[in-house]
């Protein structure tokens, strides 16, 4: 049989526990130093980045195979102010998908700082936007000062 002075420990460091555990789950997500979540995958965030134009190329797969994008970013103090796409379809539905996104894009990023860009779908193309997604990481890497 426990003693008493055993039951108010085993209370006392289970409402401790509790306590720990509720108080993490109200803490916020690790970032960076610019206050962003921190993203094992992807490059540093809240990097200072020269100014100027760059262009890489993303590969994504679609049912068609693989596919590419050419992108070019214009940054001005780490704000995207012009964007280009050049799609590589060979396929109907490639050169569909990849015009529709084309068409789009810009009205997504421009305006906006690079680490915040994050491009799910356009103009009802998701696919394509793995491959600009993958480029804009790499401008990222090139850009930074």
């Amino acid at each position: 049989m426990r003693s008493l002075a055993d039951k108010k420990t085993a209370t006392a460091l289970f409402a401790g526990v509790t306590l720990v555990g509720a108080l993490s789950a109200c803490s916020s997500p690790a970032t960076g130093t610019d206050g962003a979540a921190a993203d094992a995958g992807a490059p540093a965030a809240g990097g200072d980045y020269t100014d100027g134009t760059y262009t890489e190329t993303g590969d994504y797969t679609s049912p068609n195979g693989a596919e590419k994008v050419d992108v070019t970013l214009t940054l001005e103090s780490n704000v995207v102010t012009d964007v280009t796409v050049k799609g590589y379809g060979e396929s109907p539905n490639s050169k569909q998908y990849q015009g529709e996104f084309i068409s789009g894009i810009a009205a997504e990023v421009v305006g906006k700082n690079i680490d915040d860009l994050s491009v799910d779908k356009v103009a009802g193309s998701s696919l394509t936007s793995g491959g600009f997604n993958k480029a804009v990481d790499a401008i990222k890497t090139d850009a930074l000062a």
